[in-house]
């Protein structure tokens, strides 16, 4: 019988240790969560990578011009783009086509939520057109 309480008390023990750690793991996981976030919201989008420097001109040019000149830049220099520049250039872009062509907008921003994860810096920006674009 004492072995036996002796036993129950160990388990508990372990137990309630094993819970501890798991509250100990999750509140490290938020903690570093929050300091990305942090640190991906300290930036400029011109200084984002993912896009020559050659095209800032052109691109700037195509954004005064109008939403249909951005598509069509955009569509033309899309290849020579990466993340998380390309990301937040089509941000830019569904802001841009919102009032001409809000499906388009849509998709296009469905496509930038598919695949831009939590700990870049255009996760913020996303976070925000979320509502717009839903």
């Amino acid at each position: 019988m004492t072995k036996s309480i002796g036993v129950l008390i160990f388990l508990a023990v372990a137990y309630l240790g094993y819970l501890v750690f798991q509250q100990w793991q999750k509140a490290e996981f938020e903690h570093d969560n929050a300091r990305k976030l942090a640190a991906a919201t300290v930036f400029t989008p011109e200084s984002l990578p993912g896009m020559p420097y050659q095209l800032d001109p052109s691109l700037r040019a195509a954004r005064e011009k109008g939403p249909v000149t951005f598509r069509a830049w955009f569509n033309t220099y899309e290849r020579q783009l990466a993340d998380p520049r390309k990301a937040w250039i089509e941000l830019d872009l569904c802001v841009a086509l919102a009032r001409e062509n809000p499906a388009e907008a849509k998709r296009i921003f469905a496509g930038v939520k598919g695949r831009v994860p939590p700990a870049s810096p255009v996760w913020p920006k996303m976070k925000e057109l979320e509502k717009t674009f839903e």
